[in-house]
């Protein structure tokens, strides 16, 4: 079985939105964070994605929101550093759409998540270098993540939504079959700068 591996590059994005008292949306986005994709024999519907994201580059573009977004209200950057999403398994529906189930952690807090994702295509950079294309939205509740925020002002979710969007970009750099090693069958692939 040959492996091929994908670096996550640095020039993807990671981005949220949140309802803000039921009328407007709050959107920010996790400025570090990496990740790579291991695809068994090409096949995409076999496919496994790892990702870590630094929580504390949490960015809403304001920021004393940030800084409370760090605090145990919310991500708790000093107790729980990263967030991560590994895949449990996927869904093909078309050549180019994929339904991807996987394990998010955050806070402390285990949870599947499904994202939807479509398949933008595969082009060589200037470097000679391939590069696979990806798009993929979905949501989260946030409070089944710990994420409560200010019970004593906000216990029913109407100043901050409970609903969290999802919206990726992807772009991965297929690396040589050489940075993969094996051990009895099981790879361990370190992720990448992104």
């Amino acid at each position: 079985m040959s492996i091929e591996h994908w670096e996550i590059a640095g020039t993807s994005t990671l981005e949220f939105t949140v309802p803000h008292f039921l009328i407007s949306k709050v959107r920010g986005r996790f400025t570090r964070w990496s990740g790579s994709v291991l695809v068994p024999d090409g096949d995409w519907a076999r496919a496994t994605v790892d990702v870590a994201i630094d929580a504390a580059s949490i960015d809403t573009g304001i920021a004393k929101r940030d800084e409370h977004l760090r605090t145990a209200h919310f991500l708790d950057v000093g107790r729980y550093p990263d967030i991560t999403f590994r895949t449990l398994h996927v869904a093909m529906g078309t050549a180019r759409r994929i339904r991807l189930i996987g394990e998010l952690t955050m806070k402390g807090r285990v949870g599947e998540v499904a994202l939807e994702v479509e398949r933008g295509g595969v082009t060589l950079d200037r470097w000679g270098h391939e590069r696979a294309h990806f798009s993929a939205r979905g949501a989260i509740r946030r409070r089944d993540f710990g994420a409560s925020g200010n019970l004593a002002w906000d216990r029913y979710g109407v100043m901050i939504g409970e609903r969290i969007g999802i919206e990726v970009g992807v772009e991965a750099v297929r690396q040589p079959t050489a940075a993969i090693s094996f051990l009895s069958g099981v790879h361990d692939v370190a992720v990448a700068e992104g």
